[in-house]
């Protein structure tokens, strides 16, 4: 086998259940969605927050239809880079936001990194100093590094035990959390000043954060087993399993916390919750199924935007350099991503990962509804209001998200914009080069930039 040959990436069709599917996809919802976003969301909207995920569940729930339409139309293990090609060929759309996708699963990853080193602390009494959070995410990366390296069978049986665990883990402490709490209501009438429309708006932005992960099924298409009907059957599975789950966990930590202690706990809310009711040992039980949901939503989310990315590459949307590494492409993307992943988790904290994700993600999600409704809507036999409400729903939340962060942490806006400008001008320099290279013949087959 030659060198250009070993470059080819590989898929193995077949190689993924439905019920392995869904544990991909839950798999980094579950992870984001319950262990850190819950404090946040209180923050932002005081006692309302457990109503923020059910209007985020409502919102996800509208924009699941265009993916859904299209991977059953096209499945393949480009997933969202391939939607975007279908609806704006070989341009700068695709490839813009096709790369924010991609850098809102590798936040997704960093944000799940620093959620498993701020529960595991709680076993040694938090972490004072600092520095124990990101060592932690660091090595949690590295790990599931190691073990995307396996091959599909690997991970598919490591995400799947995972999440049997997890789930069954979840499940009892959002039951037993109602059922040990003196009452199962939330004050609902007073919010407080963080109940604002503006501020209810950003909390559900961030529940659209703990939802996203659906869209990494997408990434598996030519890889699950019949996939024109299990990727959308995985998706919807999957989002009504998350619906449930964080409703149950939101209202026992509600009924177990006062709003300040949710407030003042954010990034392990669940831990604090389970030490009033039932002690250290509930403690230890939901640090452990914190590190191993954040640890299978790591994995999950390494294997599909690794996957993306690699169809970007041949696709010749993005830049691509071997660096002297053997292998094929995907193996390359899963380096790239890998490493992108530790720089954000060292140095970046929670809030700010998380504001970063949403922001390109919704935009993301905006061009993919656009496409299906100005250019994919007859060939994918879509209804044409489902898409238009669910850029209405985007618009609305991605625009009381951002004024809500420009009056408290304008900086993470600064860089999101500055990050998306530079995408911008690098994609459209490289495809105005792709395309000077193909009109003047210079350009082979299959042939990658060194």
């Amino acid at each position: 086998m030659s060198k250009e040959q070993d470059r080819v990436t590989r898929y193995k069709k077949g190689s993924l259940t439905l019920a392995g599917t869904v544990m991909l996809g839950t798999g980094v919802m579950i992870g984001a969605g319950i262990f850190a976003l819950t404090g946040q969301m209180a923050q932002m909207t005081g006692a309302l927050f457990p109503l923020a995920f059910l209007a985020a569940a409502v919102i996800v729930s509208f924009s699941a239809y265009s993916y859904i339409k299209i991977s059953n139309t096209w499945p393949s293990a480009g997933g969202i880079g391939m939607y975007l090609h279908k609806a704006y060929g070989n341009r700068l759309p695709t490839a813009f936001n096709a790369l924010l996708m991609y850098f809102s699963m590798v936040i997704a990853q960093s944000f799940l990194a620093r959620t498993f080193g701020s529960y595991t602390m709680q076993l040694f009494g938090g972490d004072e100093s600092g520095g124990m959070v990101p060592i932690l995410g660091v090595s949690l990366i590295l790990v599931a590094f190691l073990v995307n390296l396996q091959g599909n069978r690997m991970i598919q049986g490591v995400a799947s035990f995972i999440g049997v665990l997890k789930i069954g883990g979840i499940l009892i402490f959002g039951l037993v959390g109602l059922w040990i709490a003196d009452s199962i209501s939330v004050d609902f009438s007073s919010p407080g000043d963080a109940g604002a429309a503006g501020n209810f708006l950003g909390a559900t932005a961030l529940g659209i954060l703990a939802f996203k992960g659906f869209t990494t099924i997408t990434n598996s298409g030519s890889e699950v087993k019949d996939p024109k009907r299990n990727v959308g059957r995985a998706i919807v599975i999957s989002i009504a399993a998350c619906v449930v789950i964080y409703t149950l966990v939101g209202f026992a930590v509600a009924s177990n916390l006062s709003l300040a202690e949710i407030i003042e706990t954010r990034d392990y809310s669940l831990a604090a919750a389970a030490r009033p009711a039932l002690g250290e040992y509930a403690v230890w039980f939901t640090v452990a199924i914190a590190m191993m949901a954040t640890a299978g939503g790591i994995l999950a989310s390494i294997f599909a935007v690794s996957r993306m990315l690699a169809m970007l590459t041949e696709m010749k949307l993005v830049p691509h350099r071997h660096f002297g590494m053997p292998g094929s492409i995907q193996k390359h993307t899963l380096v790239y991503t890998v490493a992108l992943g530790l720089i954000l988790t060292a140095f970046f904290d929670l809030s700010r990962i998380a504001a970063l994700g949403i922001v390109f993600y919704l935009i993301m999600d905006i061009a993919i509804h656009w496409g299906v409704l100005r250019y994919l809507r007859e060939d994918v036999q879509a209804k044409a209001w489902v898409p238009a409400i669910a850029i209405l729903l985007d618009l609305l939340v991605l625009g009381g998200f951002v004024w809500l962060k420009l009056n408290t942490d304008p900086f993470v806006i600064g860089v999101a914009v500055v990050t998306m400008i530079a995408i911008a001008v690098v994609e459209q320099i490289f495809l105005k080069k792709s395309e000077n290279s193909r009109q003047s013949g210079h350009e082979k087959p299959h042939e990658h930039n060194h």
